[in-house]
């Protein structure tokens, strides 16, 4: 096994102890707190290159400093810092680290085996109470790919099989023994949705649904149950009584574990429970623009809120609802035409979804080779868009979709996603324009420390798995 500066680095970081985390209501409170702790960096300056901040701004000539792992400034003439390092990016682009919004790496890993299968637990229509993140096998090697193609942040879903398929968990793409390594400190968990054929084709021959009205009456159903629930659990005013010789004392561990709700505590509503009190995300798997238009409505009946719309790739038929409602859709480029839910596909579907005021369009890959390379992917949208007759759209702008956006869609805006002052130090230094057919990730640094570079060996991570299975130079 070889050992470099960079696994020196990160098993010194990995024994630190985790960031502080958002607080929690007793339905999000997190027994499996993420361990992530950045790896100390001096500052560097990224100088004299092209730069797309996310925010719709692109800078030409410009630099960034990254320092104490954030972004410490963007603008022209900066200066380094004593002890910086100075890399001189001249007729690069840098933007930020991109984010897949839609992943499975990790729950369907490389090598592709049964064994490895553990993304959909397809037991029930509703298995809200599982989580994607104990399903993570950390020494995936398709992390690694990704982060060669500039992927710093990365949400990992269950599987589709379910109308409801459980919690996904954000990470950061970070080399780590264990999942609570890789999870973004207080982060916000998603619950993962499901319309259309997967549900009904998986139980269809079993307890149902096997309709798309089925579908519909399962969701009522346990969005029902969460609801109940919620109103068992609402925090009631004490009122002082006397205590009763059969009474247990308080605090014993053998009284009734569900408290004020009268029953047990059940992790299954606890997720909905989180959904509707909007501290888990909503994000829903769903092809048809009238189903996205039902799942709308669901939202509404039962008070939570859709985060983005998954594949949707009928998105464009309702694109200035979506905007008007604050709901992104994760979007594919070009895939469609593969199952008669997603026949009505077309390529232009990112760019019409992006042109309302407020849209918020995102590219994903549902996809262990496509997160490789999300930046193709936009250039993609961008060609279709051209190729229709759209118009040119801007760098500045189609880089929203990987970036600003997806972190929007996943509740980490406001710590990543753009380089503006005070953010995550995530950024991507490519050799060209990312949207060329040309473009690759030189350097990618993850909270301002260097954990790729295609040009030095030592800064390119293996999975412990890899090690061994191939000719090491």
């Amino acid at each position: 096994m070889r050992t470099t500066l960079l696994a020196g680095l990160i098993l010194a970081a990995l024994g630190g102890g985790a960031m502080a985390a958002t607080p929690a209501s007793r339905f999000t409170q997190d027994p499996y707190p993420s361990t992530y702790r950045a790896i100390p960096a001096a500052p560097v300056l990224l100088a004299n290159a092209t730069v797309l901040t996310g925010t719709g701004e692109r800078l030409d000539g410009a630099d960034v400093l990254l320092a104490d792992g954030k972004v410490a400034a963007v603008g022209r003439g900066l200066s380094a810092p004593e002890g910086a390092t100075r890399v001189d990016a001249t007729g690069k682009w840098v933007t930020p680290g991109l984010i897949d919004v839609h992943s499975h790496l990790g729950v369907y890993p490389s090598p592709g085996v049964k064994a490895h299968s553990d993304g959909n637990e397809m037991t029930a229509p509703v298995t809200a109470n599982v989580w994607a993140e104990h399903s993570i096998w950390a020494q995936d090697p398709g992390f690694h790919t990704a982060l060669a193609g500039g992927v710093t942040s990365l949400q990992i879903l269950p599987g589709s099989a379910n109308l409801v398929g459980g919690r996904g968990v954000t990470l950061k793409n970070v080399p780590s023994t264990t999942y609570q390594g890789m999870k973004f400190p207080g982060a916000p968990w998603g619950l993962k949705m499901a319309c259309g054929e997967n549900p009904k084709r998986v139980y269809g021959g079993k307890s149902g649904p096997a309709t798309r009205m089925g579908n519909v009456a399962g969701y009522r159903a346990a969005f029902i149950d969460a609801s109940e629930y919620l109103k068992k659990n609402a925090p009631k005013p004490q009122q002082p009584k006397k205590k009763r010789w059969w009474e247990r004392a308080s605090g014993d561990d053998r009284a009734d574990s569900g408290g004020d709700s009268g029953g047990k505590r059940d992790l299954k509503l606890d997720t909905l429970a989180g959904a509707i009190n909007g501290e888990i995300l909503v994000h829903i798997h769903c092809y048809r623009a009238d189903e996205m238009a039902t799942m709308l409505d669901l939202a509404k009946e039962f008070g939570f809120k859709v985060a983005a719309f998954h594949h949707g790739v009928e998105a464009y038929k309702l694109a200035d609802r979506l905007a008007q409602e604050g709901v992104c859709g994760a979007l594919w480029a070009d895939w469609w035409g593969f199952k008669m839910e997603a026949f009505d596909g077309i390529q232009e579907n990112i760019a019409l979804v992006d042109r309302p005021a407020n849209s918020c369009a995102i590219v994903h890959s549902d996809s262990d080779q496509g997160i490789q390379r999300l930046n193709q992917e936009a250039a993609k949208v961008m060609a279709n868009a051209r190729r229709a007759g759209m118009g040119d759209i801007p760098p500045e702008r189609a880089i929203r979709w990987v970036t600003g956006n997806a972190a929007k869609s996943l509740g980490i805006a406001e710590r990543t996603g753009t380089l503006e002052a005070g953010k995550m130090a995530d950024v991507v230094v490519w050799n060209q324009n990312p949207f060329s057919v040309y473009a690759k990730a030189e350097q990618v640094y993850i909270d301002g420390t260097r954990l790729y570079d295609r040009n030095d060996r030592s800064r390119q991570p293996v999975s412990d798995f890899m090690l061994g299975q191939e000719v090491m130079p």
